[in-house]
């Protein structure tokens, strides 16, 4: 990752110090920005590979950067919350960050996520994958479409991708750390609730009814499968 430039955008100095130390040590170039508004004008001077953004700022919250950077530029960005609802790690998914880190956090495991989403950007498109079909439910990656009980559903990137993974295999139970490393490309680093963040705004983004022919279930201590109804 040497050469790739993090944006760490945090209106508390030592967790700026904190994360630059350790992205440093990986080979990564930082800047730094202390306020919302100060990262609107070092993502246009210093034109970085990847934001780090704290939601509570003053100026201008995480959401609102994350909002008005989402109008003009698709840089990964990783939101930093140090709230404990899943409201706004849910409207920051919702708005265009790629995924989110909930303080305290091991710097160890933001280092891990930010050369996952580098490493995924970078990489080879592939084929685009044929589409999944299923009663009331189409899934095409191809078009980034989905269709459910005769609605198109607008999803995240990363919405499509877990629930195209969960498709792709059903029946079968997913551990959380399994759909880590499938979608968002990282080993288990000791949170798995972005899986269950996901999952929660997938579920509620398709509108289930109780008498679908599939569904998305929980496997309690395992994860989730996508199982269809005989």
């Amino acid at each position: 990752m040497t050469g790739k430039t993090v944006l760490i955008v945090d209106d508390e100095q030592p967790i700026r110090e904190l994360l630059a130390l350790y992205l440093t040590r990986e080979g990564f170039t930082v800047t730094e920005a202390a306020d919302g508004a100060q990262a609107l004008i070092k993502h246009q001077e210093k034109k970085p590979d990847l934001i780090l953004l704290d939601i509570m700022m003053p100026v201008l919250d995480g959401l609102e950067v994350c909002r008005q950077i989402r109008k003009f530029s698709e840089i990964p960005i990783i939101m930093l919350t140090s709230r404990a609802e899943d409201d706004d790690r849910i409207l920051g998914l919702d708005i265009g960050a790629d995924d989110y880190v909930t303080k305290p956090f091991n710097p160890r495991e933001v280092v891990a996520r930010v050369k996952a989403v580098l490493r995924r950007q970078s990489a080879p498109k592939e084929k685009p994958a044929e589409a999944l079909s299923y009663p009331n439910l189409l899934i095409d990656m191809a078009k980034h479409t989905v269709i459910a009980f005769g609605e198109e559903v607008a999803l995240a990137n990363k919405e499509m991708e877990l629930l195209w993974h969960l498709a792709s295999h059903p029946g079968v139970a997913v551990s959380r750390e399994q759909l880590l490393e499938s979608v968002w490309d990282y080993s288990y680093c000791g949170d798995t609730r972005t899986v269950d963040t996901h999952i929660k705004r997938i579920r509620k983004k398709l509108g289930i009814p109780a008498d679908s022919p599939w569904d998305i279930k929980t496997v309690w201590g395992i994860g989730y499968k996508f199982e269809v109804k005989p």
